[in-house]
């Protein structure tokens, strides 16, 4: 997927909530962070005196980083993520970071994620499945963990590739693909850049992801529907939607 508003170059600062993310998506989670900027902070909330953070405890020295220790003074609370809070907002102030890297499935960061936007620097969350739209929405673009574990040459984990009818009869994606054809396909052509049509439904839907569907890359998901046509005859691949055929 085209990566937006964000380069290889810029600084990252990656904040995982312990209790709310899995030790086994730390390889993918950094390659993927590592394709939009430099985590140049990385960080880890949790209670570390509790046996179920152990698995985290191995990838830490491994991958320096840096363990912060909160415990839970009240029952029915979470510490942790407001210890990932106020964190975040003094990395803000900074300024010296141009994107946030936000790994939990947590709704309670909402808030946060749309307070930095705000300031004008990109956040990227991660998180499974189960993770509440509000907060999916409040980040620039969201990425399930699923894929991250998919990915990762250490386990096992794999993402069904959905075939062409059960794609076509998914209609929020092809709804999501039109709405990003038409918004990007000048007056004078049938055919839109295919990275003009992924950089709309990554602003559309930033949870859009074609790794999701068991694609690596857009263009294999555009294909494998079979609603549209690819132009790889230039230097951008071209799409647009087939013709509809003329009846006899």
């Amino acid at each position: 997927m085209p990566k937006q508003n964000i380069s290889s170059s810029r600084s990252l600062a990656v904040l995982i909530d312990a209790d709310n993310a899995s030790p086994s998506i730390i390889n993918g989670l950094l390659a993927e962070v590592a394709s939009y900027g430099t985590a140049s902070v990385k960080r880890i909330y949790g209670d570390w005196t509790k046996p179920q953070l152990n698995g985290w405890k191995d990838q830490l020295l491994q991958h320096s980083i840096q363990p912060i220790q909160q415990f839970g003074y009240t029952t029915g609370k979470n510490a942790t993520d407001s210890a990932m809070i106020i964190d975040a907002m003094d990395l803000l102030y900074t300024g010296r970071f141009e994107g946030f890297c936000i790994v939990s499935s947590d709704s309670d960061f909402t808030r946060l994620a749309a307070r930095i936007r705000e300031q004008g620097l990109t956040v990227l969350g991660f998180g499974q499945d189960k993770t509440p739209p509000p907060f999916v929405a409040a980040c620039d673009k969201f990425i399930y963990t699923k894929v991250l574990t998919a990915t990762d040459d250490k386990t096992t984990a794999t993402i069904p590739i959905k075939q062409s009818k059960e794609l076509r009869q998914n209609n929020k994606l092809v709804n999501l693909i039109d709405a990003a054809l038409k918004a990007s396909t000048p007056e004078e052509s049938d055919w839109a850049h295919l990275g003009a049509v992924g950089s709309f439904m990554n602003k559309q839907s930033p949870e859009f992801d074609s790794r999701n569907y068991g694609y690596p890359k857009l263009s294999s998901l555009i294909e494998a529907i079979g609603l549209y046509d690819l132009d790889r005859s230039e230097k951008l691949l071209r799409v647009r939607r087939k013709p509809k055929q003329k009846k006899v």
